[in-house]
């Protein structure tokens, strides 16, 4: 069995992120730029389950510019067999990148798909569900664990109430929640071999997949400076703050 594994490009999350003076978008010059965190998680659960058997390749696929190269590189590094890079010639909308994941799924026949939840830079938590209705499988989001017996998949996700279980039939499309594990470091000897790992560079034309722009971003704004926070002598002062000041009560 092949899984399919989506990993996309962002700012890293440490990183402080600054907006560009004319507020139309993230300023991305001199940023250092990581895997998406979710991504790194669904990377992580692919290696695993490869190493409990059962699966025969890890293929790892970016969509996105040309430096994407680096976050393929970095999950064939902890453990995936070969990459596919599919360059844009600016960013991919959700729907985008699920018409492209489409159309790799139908040539590489995966009986898993992969990929984080929601991307941490434009948090859109749309394109696993996407790619799910355009192909037609199985979905389960939010995956907090992940079995695989035979041909069935359950996934234990976690909603409002608790946990919920799921049994899905393969092939399948899964997003990776935050704790569904936690990623391992690459070694170096890990590192000098996924500079050697194939690696298919194609277009959207190629996949026969049009770029369409449907949502625009109007403004950027950083968040507001929060205040400091003050202290009270007693109860009834704390109370007085906050039925009068905060209008909470």
């Amino acid at each position: 069995m092949k899984i399919l594994v989506a990993v996309k490009r962002v700012i890293d999350y440490n990183v402080k992120v600054r907006v560009k003076s004319d507020q139309s978008d993230v300023d991305l010059s001199n940023v250092k730029m990581a895997m998406n965190p979710f991504c790194e998680i669904a990377v992580e659960e692919a290696v695993r389950l490869k190493e409990k058997g059962g699966v025969d390749e890890i293929i790892v696929v970016s969509v996105g510019e040309a430096k994407s190269e680096e976050q393929i590189r970095s999950a064939m590094a902890l453990g995936a067999d070969r990459g596919i890079l599919v360059t844009t010639d600016g960013p991919a909308s959700s729907l985008t990148v699920a018409k492209t994941l489409k159309a790799i799924v139908e040539k590489e026949q995966p009986g898993l798909v992969i990929m984080g939840k929601q991307a941490i830079d434009t948090d859109n938590n749309q394109t696993g569900q996407m790619l799910s209705a355009l192909t037609g499988m199985a979905q389960g989001v939010f995956a907090s664990e992940i079995t695989i017996d035979g041909d069935k998949l359950t996934v234990i996700r976690e909603i409002d109430g608790g946990l919920q279980t799921l049994s899905l039939k393969m092939p399948a499309v899964v997003t990776a929640d935050l704790r569904l594990n936690e990623p391992r470091y690459a070694k170096l000897p890990d590192i000098m071999k996924a500079k050697r790992k194939p690696l298919d560079k194609l277009t959207l034309a190629d996949l026969g997949v049009e770029a369409r722009q449907t949502v625009k971003a109007v403004k950027v704004a950083a968040p507001a400076d929060r205040k400091a926070g003050i202290k009270v002598a007693d109860v009834a002062a704390l109370v007085d703050k906050l039925k009068n000041e905060a209008k909470v009560l």
